[in-house]
Order: C-alpha cells, then sequence, then structure tokens
C-alpha cells in the first residue's frame, strides 16, 4: 500500500487534518521554517547579484532528520504549508531539505480545514508557485539588507540594540508625527447654539445652521451675545418638513485588518491577541463528538470573496431564523480594493450553521468571543438592506435657519444580527449629532408657528487629532498600503518591544528613544520613511509575485542608492548622546545619585556607576491616591507583558493592585477608594467598595 506524507506548519494543523485523511496519510508538522538566513552575518551576497545564502535553522536538525527519513519512506510528499507568501516560501524550502523534485505536483494548498477542503486539495497539487516565493525572497533580502546595515548604524551612533527596518520604521513615524501635531496643535473656541421647542405633536431640539442662507460660525461669547439678542422675541416657524427612506448596507466580511480594527473596538484585543485566536480558531479545536475541527477560514488575507457553498449555507440559515424579507434578492459579493488575492477568501466560518451558542462550554470564553464577531460579522453580510427613516425638519426664526434630524429603524435587515463598530476618534463635542434626541414620531407641519421652551449655547474647543491605538495604527498602515495582513500585529510588537512606543490607556505614544531615531531617520534617510515610498515598494512585490518583475532587480533599485544614502550618514552623523534624567534617589550600593531609563516595561532607576555598579530600582510614579488596604500611596506599576496597573508602594508587605486609575478623592460616602472608569460618552468615579458602589459622572475639561 503506498503511503503518502504531508506536512504542514505546527501541530495543532496537523492534528487537525489527520482525521479528514486514511491511514496512507501520515501528517508532520515543520515548525515553521526550517531554513533561512543565518543571524551572525548579512547572508546576501551583495557582489553576486543579491543571491541568498540559506541555511537550515540552528535547532532544528533533529526535525530535519526526521521529515527526511519520514520522506524518503512515502511514495508520495505534499507540502501544505499556509496559503500566502511565507508558506510558499516554507514549501519551497522544504522541497529544497528534502531533495524534491522542483518540477513534480506536491504543493498543496486550502483556505480552511474541513473534510471537503483537505480532500479537495489533495486531488489537486500543483507546482510550487515560484513568483510568489520571489516575491517572499524581495522581501526577506530587502529586510535583512535594511535591518543588518541601517541598525548597526544606530548602534554606532545612538546605542546598542537599536533596530530600524522598512515598515517598523514607517510605523513609528506615524506615531511620532501624530505626537507632533498634538504638541503644536492651538486649540481655538467656537460655540454652538440648541433651541429646545415645543410644537402641536410634542418637545423637539433644533441647532442653528444659517443666516441669510449661508452657514453660521461662531468663535466667541460676543458673536454668541449679538445672535441671541438678534433672536429675541421674534418667531420661531416651521418652514419645511422633510422625510425620506435611507438604505444601509452591511459590511463585507471580515479581511485581516477590518477583524483586528473590530476586535479591538469590541472585544478590546490587541492586534497580536486577535491574531492568536484566530489561529487557534483557524488550526481546529477539539469539538468532542466532531473532533478537532477547524472553525474559520485562513486569518491572513486581504480578499473579501466568499465562497458559494458558505452563501448557501448562510441563506439557509437566514431564511430558518428570519424568513425571505431578510435574505436579498441574490446573493451578495463583495469587491476586493487594490490588489487584493483574488484567490484567497474573507475570514468566515468554515460551517455557517454552526452557531456560536453551539460552541458554547467547548471554547475559551475569548475564543468564543472572537468566533461570534467573525460569524455575525459574516451571516450579516449576506443579510437584506436595512431601511431607515429619517426626517427634517428646518425652522426659520428672521434670517437664522435651525435644523432638527430625526431617524427611526423602519426594517431591521442585517441589523438585526450585526452592526459594524465605530471610531468617534477626533470628533468635536458639537459635531455629535441630535437625532437621539428628537423622535420620528414628531409630527409637524409646514406654517407652523413654535413655541421656544430654552435656547442653549455651549462653547466647545477644538480638539487635537487623537493618538493611535494599536486598531487605529492597523487601519492607517493599511490606508497608506504600508505591509500587508501577515505584517501588521508583529510590526505593532515589535515596535512596542523595542522601546519606540509606549501604550498608555490603549494609546500609542513614542519614547524619548522613538522620537530621536525616527528624528535621524528623516535627515538621513527620507525614502525609507517615506509613506508613498514604502507603499510603492510594496506593490512592486505584487509584481514580482504576478511574475511580471524579476526580484532581483527590485531588490537592486532599492538598494543602490540606499547603499549611497548608508555611507553619507556614517560619515556625516556624529554620536547622539541621550542624557539621562538625574533623580534624587540615592544608589544603595555606591551613593551616586541614580539616573531614570527607559526599559521595555517603562521607566526604572539605575546607577550611573554602570558596569561598575549594576544596582537597579524600579521607578514608581504616583497617583494620588493612598492604599485602602495599609494607606501607603498608590504607584504606577507594569505587569510582565507591558500592561499598566495600578499597586501599592509598600509591595510585597501590601498586595493591593488595581487595573483602573484611582481617583484622587476618596468615596464621600463610605471614605473608600474611587477609581476612574470611561467610556466613548462619559468618565466617571466609580466606589470600589461593593456595598457601597457610589458613583460619580465627571465633566469633561
Amino acid at each position: 500500500m503506498s503511503k503518502t506524507l504531508v506536512i504542514v506548519e505546527s501541530p495543532a494543523k496537523a492534528k487537525s487534518i489527520s482525521k479528514f485523511l486514511g491511514s496512507r496519510y501520515t501528517v508532520k508538522a515543520s515548525m515553521g521554517h526550517l531554513r533561512d538566513l543565518p543571524k551572525s552575518q548579512l547572508g546576501v551576497d551583495l557582489e553576486h547579484d543579491f543571491e541568498p545564502k540559506y541555511i537550515a535553522i540552528r535547532g532544528r536538525g533533529d526535525l530535519i532528520k526526521e521529515l527526511r527519513a519520514a520522506a524518503k519512506g512515502a511514495d508520495k510528499v505534499f507540502l501544505a504549508s499556509d496559503p500566502d507568501r511565507e508558506g510558499e516560501a516554507i514549501a519551497w524550502h522544504l522541497s529544497h531539505l528534502l531533495g524534491l523534485n522542483p518540477g513534480e505536483k506536491n504543493r498543496i494548498e486550502f483556505h480552511e480545514i474541513t473534510k471537503v477542503a483537505i480532500q479537495a486539495a489533495i486531488k489537486h497539487p500543483r507546482q510550487i508557485d515560484l513568483a510568489r516565493v520571489d516575491a517572499q525572497q524581495a522581501r526577506r533580502v530587502l529586510d535583512r539588507l535594511v535591518g543588518y546595515q541601517l541598525s548597526p548604524l544606530l548602534w554606532r551612533k545612538i546605542k546598542k540594540g537599536l533596530s530600524a527596518g522598512r515598515v517598523q520604521s514607517v510605523a513609528v513615524r506615524l506615531v511620532d508625527d501624530r505626537e507632533e501635531q498634538i504638541r503644536a496643535f492651538v486649540s481655538e473656541e467656537y460655540w454652538s447654539l440648541i433651541a429646545n421647542l415645543q410644537s402641536l405633536g410634542g418637545k423637539f431640539s433644533a441647532k442653528l445652521l444659517k443666516k441669510s442662507g449661508q452657514k453660521v460660525s461662531i468663535y466667541s461669547k460676543a458673536e454668541m451675545e449679538i445672535i441671541l439678542k438678534d433672536l429675541a422675541g421674534k418667531d420661531f416657524q416651521v418652514s419645511d418638513v422633510r422625510t425620506k427612506e435611507k438604505k444601509k448596507l452591511p459590511a463585507p466580511p471580515f479581511i485581516t485588518s477590518s477583524l483586528q480594527q473590530e476586535a479591538h473596538r469590541k472585544l478590546s484585543f490587541s492586534p497580536k491577541r486577535t491574531m492568536m485566536l484566530a489561529q487557534q480558531l483557524y488550526e481546529g479545536l477539539d469539538l468532542g463528538k466532531e473532533g478537532t475541527v477547524g472553525l474559520i477560514t485562513y486569518m491572513r488575507t486581504d480578499s473579501v470573496k466568499i465562497a458559494e457553498t458558505a452563501q448557501e449555507e448562510a441563506k439557509e440559515w437566514i431564511l430558518s431564523h428570519y424568513g425571505s424579507d431578510y435574505y436579498p434578492p441574490e446573493a451578495r459579493q463583495f469587491t476586493n480594493k487594490g490588489r487584493a488575492q483574488e484567490a484567497h477568501e474573507a475570514i468566515r466560518p468554515t460551517l455557517p450553521l454552526r452557531t456560536p451558542d453551539l460552541l458554547k462550554g467547548i471554547l475559551s470564553r475569548d475564543q468564543l468571543r472572537l468566533y461570534r464577531l467573525i460569524w455575525e460579522r459574516f451571516i450579516a453580510s449576506q443579510m437584506s438592506v436595512a431601511v431607515m427613516d429619517t426626517l427634517t425638519v428646518d425652522v426659520l426664526v428672521g434670517d437664522y435657519l435651525f435644523r432638527a434630524n430625526a431617524s427611526t429603524i423602519r426594517f431591521s435587515g442585517f441589523l438585526a444580527v450585526y452592526e459594524e463598530g465605530k471610531d468617534d476618534e477626533g470628533k468635536d463635542e458639537a459635531e455629535t449629532t441630535d437625532e437621539e434626541q428628537n423622535s420620528l414620531t414628531l409630527s409637524v407641519s409646514p406654517g407652523e408657528k413654535l413655541n421656544l421652551v430654552k435656547l442653549e449655547d455651549k462653547q466647545h474647543f477644538t480638539e487635537p487629532p487623537p493618538r493611535f491605538t494599536e486598531a487605529s495604527l492597523v487601519r492607517k498602515l493599511e490606508e497608506e498600503g504600508i505591509g500587508r495582513p501577515s505584517t501588521y500585529a508583529p510590526t505593532i510588537e515589535t515596535i512596542q518591544t523595542r522601546g519606540y512606543v509606549v501604550k498608555e490607556e490603549k494609546q500609542l505614544l513614542p519614547t524619548e528613544l522613538g522620537d530621536i531615531v525616527i528624528t535621524l531617520l528623516k535627515e538621513y534617510f527620507p525614502d525609507i520613511l517615506n509613506l508613498e515610498f514604502t507603499a510603492n515598494l510594496e506593490e512592486k512585490l505584487d509584481l514580482i509575485e504576478e511574475g511580471s518583475t524579476p526580484w532581483k532587480s527590485v531588490v537592486e533599485d532599492y538598494y543602490k542608492p540606499f547603499a549611497v544614502t548608508l555611507a553619507y550618514a556614517e560619515e556625516q552623523i556624529g554620536k547622539v548622546k541621550i542624557e539621562d534624567q538625574v533623580s534624587e534617589e540615592i544608589c544603595d550600593l555606591c551613593g551616586r545619585n541614580m539616573v531614570i531609563k527607559m526599559g521595555r516595561y517603562g521607566k526604572f532607576l539605575a546607577c550611573p556607576g554602570f558596569p561598575e555598579c549594576r544596582n537597579t530600582k524600579p521607578l514608581f510614579e504616583e497617583v494620588g491616591a493612598n492604599c485602602p488596604k495599609c494607606s501607603k500611596p498608590l504607584v504606577v506599576r507594569r505587569s510582565k507583558k507591558g500592561r499598566k496597573f495600578y499597586g501599592c508602594s509598600a509591595y510585597p508587605e501590601c498586595d493591593f493592585v488595581s487595573w483602573e486609575m484611582p481617583a484622587p478623592d476618596p468615596c464621600p460616602e463610605c471614605q473608600q477608594l474611587m477609581v476612574i472608569k470611561s467610556s466613548k460618552r462619559q468618565k466617571k468615579h466609580v466606589c470600589t467598595n461593593p456595598e457601597c458602589r457610589y458613583t460619580k459622572v465627571i465633566e469633561e475639561g
């Protein structure tokens, strides 16, 4: 009986696939890459057309021997690494290590780990796609050339341990530029005017919009007082009433970037956590009687394409649970943007009929939450549009026009299952809609005179652009064409690990080190930090994958000017000294004043006598509140993963901790500790005493 060896990337995937194949198949895992550029040297031959030097990865020798022995004893070998550039390169490296015939059809590809998909892949093997391999090689070589030549320059000029890269440096630049915009921002005063009115049909609110047909902008209290004087004693009369039907389309199913953004909005997951959980759902989980099953399609994709079988199953579920009104006249497909991988699918459940409720008690809490998000988004994408009724009422007061808006859902359509989250970032207070205050049942008629209940004049101040969150940075990278689905999460993780960016209250801030590095790179390596230049390079990598451009010519076009700039920078840049901030803390060992340094988990105290004296201490930032257990000051701390929390300065004698920021004042009811809880709409102080739970809403500003 002939034997077939199937090689995948992970043991979890191997376990899932084994159950779909018979006893003639052996499934083994390569554990990712087995061959790569050497860590100890550049590994790219600059004298011979950028030829890469690949070696077996240290520590993988036994696994390579095991796979070679398995391949030798098999009649057929299938390489089943992930269906992307990285996976194609892994298959190519495996074929070299195992001595397989490069012209043989031994590459299989699938986008979901289900019996149908695996068996179909086995029946349709193909040759390794060398154009896709070349695209990955070009990226790998370019990243090595930049990283291994630019990083040592930073070591020599700034300090050891720094790194720079094509994508990570652009990501840091985005964060740093945003911080510069915030520092340079000058807030401006402006005012809004709301009229609370009474009609025969009820009360409603209208906002001042125009005067004599021109938009009204109010920038001072004096200007507002002139308008209020103009309005005094004048009649408020309805000039126009308009109703309109508005249709709302569902969002497409998830791609990598939109999944990371929505999981951050709705579940507070970091991109790294989202991708880790998605990997688990894709590779397969034990569902009991069903065995190990892959629950979602491949999670690194920029395509919104959907398989017909999945659409049919979604249709079946929608019709059985909501009826024909909730299903569109024909199955809905979405259009890909740019150079999305047409062969790939969107992220969706492998079996739409497998609802989240069926997986309760089987998946972990976070696995289930992410699966529910993916499932609901996909099902909603196949449902009917939502129909909204909108009402607009124009009110004239002399030359002034006030406008009221209201809307309501006439037919929920896809909203019965899912509504996409929104970012309120950068929205000024006066820009918020007044639709929530008004009812669509409001009955008013043109010409009707209204009673003025109250005029509300409000002062506002323009706000600076918001700092990036991990999710909004992913969105910005995607919008600018920087990186690809597989690079977003590791890029954001890297810039924090390197100490260039820190996360405070979910916002990303550049460190002093990050600011220094970016300032230097902007001056001497503008192309590396140029968004358009980096995006154009990504497009060239896509052209390599399409087979229309040789990969070595792309590398040459990039490297030649880079090498010239590198040599110039080496000559011109002097030693950049980062002055340490001296603290009042005295070193216990040698008596020097300790200095403040930045580490992976934030700032700490270190003796300036290093290396003779290696004394270090944690640097505690007091928060202005005392511990409810021992009355010692509470301080900011960081977990091993870098997450900020608040603990007692007397630790380990006192073990009090809080994930929420302590409020400065104790509870007025019971004198216990209050903490600050924030949402998009408001900030409030909440008592930590479970028997009290006193709450006070805090006015912003």
